[in-house]
């Protein structure tokens, strides 16, 4: 793809910067309104919440790691599975993805900047102390909330104080979340490049905007959901309340209208992600661009439809388990269009495995697996015996923390020599993928054994027959740990601190897109004005 470049040479690329006064010093992060800041300081944010969740996760672990109680009480131990959970999806995985799009939207359109760029600064500023209000609640008077990261009633209307506080947190996350939406939609509908049609997108853009407008359909119904419990608690109403004749079962169908949404919000993106990342070490074109982008429409469609088989053991009438049930196997095809695609892009493509291409095939190798243990929990008979057992923990650990982190993983090794110009070192990569892809099996494919057995998740202690999984789940979740402090300490801080090889404009032989034909690393200022495309996506004026 030739481009007529705005800055051909790293130095002139400088150059530009300094002409444009880009702002230093605290103030350039402080009242940050350009895209690329922005997206470092949501992806600084989310390792950060990451780090403190995966602590969090380490000492569950430590817990479990042979029967009886060994370093909390079981009051703790609830309070650490609540804030993990609540800590790893809305301070971890949403900002970090809301980060990736910051960065890569406006360079894969051609646009200058996002949208609305001060709001843009508001909805990452709004994060930082809803993060900080969150993790303190540990420090508050009864500690923590502890009533699991779904918050049911009535065990969230017995909370102390920290779950109003948690409850607070959560609501600005939100508030975050819409913003940043309304951002991202904006930004895709009226700033593409002129020439780009919607259906000539990059598939990170399509998974995004798709994620935007799920994230404005369902994040309302949880902060309903949220206020709701709020005023149960202090304000006398009785929504939740049964003695009162409210219906808890409510509350779980509403949180999980928003919930089970919300698992594809952390997944959409990645979808895009590897759609990006595998025809560029196959050398081929995507397999299959148009049926794609209506998969990931008919997933997010379908997401919407089939919250209640969350919930096949609340005496559900065998019509509405039947409904939800084939509701949730219909997801299914839209899912495995995607795995053919993305196989059928490697067949007998010119194949390379750099890190970003591995963590690109362990994404797909784990979602698969996720993804069939979720058409078991899908049949309604079967649910019920693993409802609320260690199967739903490694289900969901599968789609989420390796599926979305290792597309993120794949993506800052694939995309991070453009933003900093500088090479990541390609052993310590492969180091931290096989580290990070044996680690995780190790630690979590047991726990399907231990939930088809009947052991239940949140319990701090457990009978003998549990204890030989466990021990290798617990060792092998804290190698998986320590495989991201590595990540950290050997890849990202490096890369940051420019020490590597300079990175070629094109570092990847078969990656296309308008963000390849900047020098890297990319200017501050990107695209003075938006590039002019033929029909083929090239630059002509």
């Amino acid at each position: 793809m030739s481009a007529v470049l705005p800055y051909p040479e790293t130095g002139e690329a400088q150059a530009a910067d300094a002409d444009h006064h880009m702002p230093t010093g605290w103030r350039r992060w402080l009242f940050a309104t350009n895209h690329k800041d922005i997206g470092t300081l949501y992806l600084i944010f989310s390792f950060t919440m990451l780090m403190v969740g995966g602590v969090l996760a380490l000492l569950i672990r430590a817990e479990l790691f042979q029967p009886g109680l060994q370093i909390v009480n079981p009051e703790m131990f609830n309070q650490f599975t609540t804030m993990h959970g609540l800590i790893m999806v809305f301070g971890a995985i949403m900002p970090a993805f809301v980060g990736f799009a910051n960065w890569l939207i406006p360079l894969q359109i051609g646009a200058r900047d996002m949208a609305f760029a001060r709001l843009n600064n508001f909805s990452f500023w709004l994060l930082v102390p809803a993060g900080i209000t969150l993790t303190a609640t540990f420090f508050m008077p009864g500690g923590a909330p502890a009533g699991g990261w779904t918050l049911y009633a009535p065990l969230s209307l017995q909370m102390p104080m920290s779950m109003d506080a948690a409850i607070f947190s959560l609501h600005i996350m939100g508030a975050s979340s819409i913003m940043g939406s309304i951002n991202i939609i904006v930004t895709i509908l009226n700033m593409r490049a002129p020439g780009m049609k919607l259906m000539q997108m990059p598939m990170f853009c399509w998974g995004w905007l798709i994620t935007a407008y799920l994230i404005l359909a369902v994040m309302p119904v949880f902060a309903g959901v949220l206020t709701m419990t709020l005023t149960d608690r202090h304000f006398g109403t009785t929504f939740f309340v049964p003695a009162a004749g409210g219906d808890p079962i409510l509350m779980q169908h509403i949180f999980w209208f928003f919930g089970h949404p919300e698992v594809y919000i952390m997944i959409l993106p990645a979808f895009g992600m590897i759609s990006m990342i595998v025809p560029a070490f196959a050398r081929k074109r995507l397999f299959g661009y148009t049926s794609m982008v209506y998969a990931i429409a008919a997933i997010a469609t379908l997401s919407l439809m089939v919250w209640a088989h969350h919930m096949f053991t609340t005496g559900m009438p065998v019509t509405g388990q039947l409904f939800f049930m084939y509701g949730t196997l219909l997801i299914a095809i839209p899912t495995g269009v995607k795995i053919f695609n993305w196989t059928a892009t490697m067949w007998k493509g010119s194949l390379t495995f750099e890190t970003p291409m591995l963590f690109a095939i362990g994404f797909i190798l784990v979602f698969m697996i996720g993804g069939f243990t979720g058409v078991v929990m899908a049949i309604a008979p079967i649910d019920t015996q693993i409802q609320d057992t260690y199967y739903i923990v490694a289900h969901f650990h599968y789609v989420l923390v390796a599926a979305a982190l290792f597309a993120m993983f794949g993506s800052f090794y694939y995309w991070s020599p453009k933003w900093t110009g500088v090479m990541y070192n390609e052993t310590r990569g492969k180091i931290h993928f096989w580290w990070s892809v044996i680690s995780f099996n190790i630690a979590f494919f047991p726990m399907h054994f231990l939930g088809l057995a009947g052991m239940p998740r949140r319990y701090a202690d457990y009978p003998m027959q549990f204890a030989d999984f466990n021990m290798v789940a617990s060792i092998a979740a804290f190698a998986f740990g320590f495989a991201q402090v590595y990540f950290l300490f050997a890849v990202v801080i490096p890369v940051m601190r420019k020490k590597g090889a300079p990175a070629p404009q094109r570092p990847w032989e078969g990656a296309e897109g308008l963000i390849w034909d900047l020098p890297s690393p990319v200017p501050y200022h990107s695209f003075e004005k938006p590039p002019v495309l033929d029909a083929q996506l090239r630059i002509v004026g």
